[in-house]
């Protein structure tokens, strides 16, 4: 059945049958006319066949060879049938659905009002196409060539969708509202004259974005975006060579998730969602080269890196400050390469990360960052966790050594929590003048700062014995005017002198001279350094907040 099967050849345009289309248009034309107001489809491929889009984009490439008068369509004809269209057949739902067609001169839409559904599968336009505030149903636009796509302020009550769309001249949805769905999956698009390849400052999207597999030489800029559900970058490949990020989301609310990972072809696959990808399936990492802002962003449940690359140079930074998410998975699989990696004042809820996710020294900033808990995928050995902290703090900082032993402090590791603190007592050592150092290299080597108390029973162990063997080897000393005389018993004698606060009766009963006298002081300078520091370290362990 043809496009014109049943339609009613003696009725006026304005007629209850919707007439015929005007005289002066094109074959091509006329069975767009009667194709949309049956509701099918106006399909002018040779043979169905998909057309290539890959090649030359230059203003006379449409026109050549499969893109000849046969399968061309003037905008201004689009622009009528959508802005004021002819009635639907009987029993029928008026829409325009092209396939492989080509679209002549610019088509202008801007500020009006587009009650048909329009589909437009392999079609190609000569100019841009201009949707500034402009309002809609649904529009989907698939394997289009669509030199430059201007959609200011546009009011889409449904979906928007431009899979695998090629876009040159680069997209604008500033302050565009989508009612349910924005699918951009492998997309192509490339810069403007201002280096802007996607423009999306204030977009609102009540549901999902999906730009998967999506091919961008230009700045992506979502600042300020609202999502309603999640916005899914997996497997993009992002380039921005003329200018500082790109990727710019700055402010963006992301109610759902941020998925800044591998991606795969869903739609060939027939797996959607957040299924993993089937076995055999090729995947691509996610890629980043140039600046990647997401600061002081909202993400209602959680921010996944993984399986990313990438790349920066100058001051190019992937920057994730003032962040708020419950979860951030940090799992790109290699460190970021070239530029600065910063948290500062990022608050997260669990933080998953390895040791090999962070930059080196010097290129990682956590000043202010919050995080509640730690729940690496992998072993990620304390040690490493330390280094972590040295090289985000090329100056000392006291503050993300105290985050780091609050959060496994809050995962019951007490022990690894002692070992940060001391950790931090070692890099404050280091900053301090030439005194601090020694008597800090004193505490550390005898009690740990108080965090190792066990080892103050071990000197005093040591220091009893050697006492004990030491006097045990020299005269008894001669007795005290006190009028009281134990029994001399070089291992009480010892101890007393180490033990500040107990009397055992026998560092008073003997008054030493010479050599004995200043062993004996010794015992007893030391035993109040032991007794005091170790008493510092017990109430650290029962208080467990230190």
């Amino acid at each position: 059945m043809t496009e014109r099967d049943g339609q009613d050849r003696g009725e006026g345009r304005g007629g209850p049958a919707g007439g015929e289309p005007p005289a002066d248009w094109t074959p091509p034309e006329v069975r767009m006319w009667w194709a949309f107001r049956a509701g099918r489809t106006c399909d002018l491929r040779p043979d169905g066949r998909r057309s290539a889009l890959a090649g030359p984009l230059d203003p006379d490439a449409a026109s050549a060879g499969e893109w000849g008068p046969e399968r061309t369509v003037r905008a201004q004809a689009v622009a009528e049938l959508l802005l004021n269209p002819p009635l639907s057949r009987p029993g029928r739902v008026a829409a325009l659905k092209l396939a492989g067609v080509r679209i002549s001169g610019r088509l202008m839409l801007s500020g009006g009002t587009i009650t048909p559904y329009v589909q437009l599968d392999d079609c190609r336009f000569d100019e841009q196409l201009m949707l500034q505030e402009c309002r809609a149903g649904s529009m989907r636009l698939v394997h289009c060539l669509i030199p430059r796509l201007d959609a200011a302020r546009l009011q889409v009550t449904g979906d928007l969708h431009l899979p695998q769309c090629l876009v040159p001249g680069g997209i604008r949805l500033t302050d565009a509202q989508i009612g349910t769905d924005l699918l951009l999956n492998q997309l192509t698009v490339r810069r403007d004259r201002h280096s802007r390849a996607i423009a999306a400052d204030g977009l609102v999207v009540g549901q999902d974005v999906d730009a998967e597999l999506i091919d961008v030489i230009g700045e992506l800029s979502l600042r300020s975006a609202r999502i309603g559900g999640r916005l899914s970058l997996r497997g993009a490949l992002l380039r921005n060579p003329y200018d500082r990020y790109a990727l710019n989301a700055a402010r963006v609310q992301v109610e759902h998730t941020l998925y800044l990972s591998a991606g795969w072809d869903a739609l060939a696959t027939g797996h959607t969602g957040d299924t993993p990808p089937p076995a055999g399936v090729r995947t691509r990492d996610f890629v980043c080269e140039g600046g990647l802002r997401l600061d002081d962003g909202r993400f209602g449940n959680a921010v996944v890196v993984s399986r990313a690359r990438f790349a920066m140079e100058g001051e190019q930074q992937l920057s994730l400050r003032r962040i708020q998410t419950p979860e951030l998975r940090f799992t790109p699989g290699q460190p970021p390469a070239g530029g600065m990696v910063s948290l500062s004042g990022a608050r997260v809820g669990k933080l998953a990360d390895t040791p090999d996710s962070w930059p080196e020294a010097g290129r990682l900033s956590l000043r202010g960052f919050q995080y509640d808990g730690l729940t690496p995928p992998e072993a990620f050995p304390l040690r490493a966790r330390i280094e972590w902290l040295h090289a985000a703090t090329p100056e000392f900082s006291a503050e993300p050594y105290e985050r780091l032993a609050a959060a496994l402090r809050a995962g019951g590791e007490d022990a690894e929590a002692r070992e940060v603190q001391l950790a931090r007592q070692r890099r404050r050592r280091e900053s301090l003048p030439m005194a601090g150092r020694v008597w800090g290299w004193l505490q550390d080597v005898t009690v740990g700062y108080g965090y190792r108390p066990g080892r103050a029973a071990v000197w005093m162990a040591v220091l009893w014995a050697v006492g004990a063997v030491y006097f045990a080897a020299h005269r008894t000393p001669a007795p005290a005017d006190s009028g009281y005389v134990p029994h001399w018993n070089p291992a009480l004698y010892a101890l007393d002198l180490l033990l500040p606060v107990i009397d055992l009766g026998q560092d008073n009963a003997w008054r030493e001279t010479g050599t004995g006298q200043w062993v004996a002081s010794a015992l007893i300078l030391l035993g109040w350094m032991l007794a005091t520091t170790a008493a510092a370290g017990a109430s650290r362990l029962l208080r467990r907040g230190s």
